[in-house]
């Protein structure tokens, strides 16, 4: 998706992959930032771990909570700092700069997969981890009714709850399955890794909720394409979507972030549908 991306937009860069272990990755931010890498994304576990790591951060990374974008700036002899796409020759003064582009991602998904606007909807969301905490925060400043957290650990999922409280007190917030049998949802939110693998529980539990009081489920795995959830969910009639569309465009944000130009959305959404779905 992102060479795809590089490719027509016609920079000579390339987008690769390393394994990092989370105790060597500000040794890995830092080596990228001396080797004057334009840019890096940040998967789990590190999105949390780079908060304290990156030298200043943008106003997506501190309002979510996580950075998963970083671009490397250098100092020019004005003393401002620019990217470092902008630099001929490397410049002496470094840093590096965070940001969080999964956010917008979630919401544009959901509007483009869903048609849903995520203004006044009552949403299930299962999961307090990195990416839940994100969604569930995003999904309250753009301002749901009513948000249920539901996680294995409550405590996880009763802090987020304490945050939204504090910052959207315009959102009803509460941790667990809703109450009643007739109570219902606009939508079910997996943000957990359950169903990624071959033989995973449901992340839902159904007979505290079923799937037939929602009309849609989105579930933010992507391979496989359709997780057990989501086929449960289809066999109800809810509309259904995987995370595929976050993926795009968390993605194609970051290099927004990088080139400074507009990128070319259709050509990284083929390709990404080509390498993880082959089509």
């Amino acid at each position: 998706m992102q060479n795809a991306g590089i490719a027509e937009l016609g920079l000579d860069w390339r987008y690769t992959a390393a394994e990092v272990r989370p105790e060597q990755l500000r040794e890995a931010i830092a080596g990228a930032q001396a080797m004057h890498y334009i840019g890096i994304n940040l998967t789990v576990p590190h999105k949390l771990l780079a908060l304290d790591m990156v030298d200043v951060l943008d106003e997506s990374a501190s309002e979510w909570g996580a950075v998963n974008t970083i671009l490397f700036e250098g100092q020019d002899d004005n003393g401002d700092w620019r990217a470092l796409r902008d630099f001929e020759t490397a410049p002496h003064q470094l840093r590096s700069h965070g940001f969080n582009t999964d956010a917008d991602g979630i919401t544009q998904s959901l509007r483009e997969d869903l048609g849903m606007e995520v203004r006044g909807e009552n949403v299930l969301l299962l999961g307090a981890g990195g990416a839940g905490r994100v969604a569930a925060l995003k999904l309250a400043a753009t301002g749901v009714r009513q948000l249920h957290i539901v996680n294995r650990t409550a405590s996880k999922a009763e802090a987020i709850a304490h945050e939204i409280r504090t910052r959207f007190p315009a959102v009803e917030i509460a941790v667990g399955y809703p109450d009643g049998t007739d109570t219902e949802m606009d939508l079910v939110l997996n943000c957990t890794s359950l169903g990624l693998a071959a033989g995973d529980a449901l992340p839902l539990d159904i007979g505290a909720f079923s799937l037939n009081k929602t009309r849609a489920v989105y579930d933010m795995i992507y391979q496989p394409a359709e997780t057990p959830l989501l086929a449960a969910a289809r066999a109800a009639g809810c509309q259904t979507a995987n995370g595929l569309g976050m993926l795009l465009h968390q993605g194609a944000k970051s290099l927004e972030i990088w080139s400074g130009q507009t990128v070319p959305l259709d050509v990284m959404r083929a390709a990404l549908k080509e390498a993880v779905h082959g089509r």
